[in-house]
């Protein structure tokens, strides 16, 4: 292969590469919207005087939103890594490069596999607070 086509598959991988990554951290800025979001109404059905139970399942639905969203960051994460690491390697092949959903796909899990996801998800400690702190502050008053 000469250096020009070797280029031509780099750059093509960098393309990919930079555009995940900027997806990757919207994401991120997707999840903290959620969590202040959630804050927010949290901070006015409490001074409206409603229930716990309404609030703690506006906060459980939140939370499920934002681990459905850093599920599908999660995504995107797995494919940077292997894009950085054939990349590292030198291993650079056009077969490789833009297949984030074909890769997908081909391990996609079935309907409980997504579910045990988004749990999983949602139990990661920077995902889980604020949501379980309101919870129980909403049970609590």
């Amino acid at each position: 292969m000469n250096q020009s086509a070797m280029d031509i598959k780099i750059s093509g991988w960098g393309e990919e590469w930079s555009t995940l990554q900027n997806n990757y951290e919207q994401y991120e800025k997707s999840g903290l919207l959620i969590k202040l979001t959630c804050v927010v109404l949290f901070a006015v059905g409490f001074a409206m005087g409603f229930s716990g139970f309404w609030i703690s399942a506006l906060v459980l639905l939140l939370w499920a939103q934002e681990a459905i969203f850093r599920t599908y960051q999660s995504r995107l994460g797995s494919r940077l890594l292997r894009l950085e690491s054939l990349l590292k390697q030198g291993a650079v092949s056009g077969g490789d490069a833009f297949q984030l959903h074909t890769e997908w796909l081909a391990g996609r899990p079935g309907f409980t596999g997504l579910l045990v996801q988004y749990g999983t998800s949602a139990c990661r400690p920077t995902v889980a607070f604020p949501y379980l702190v309101l919870v129980v502050f909403a049970w609590l008053t």
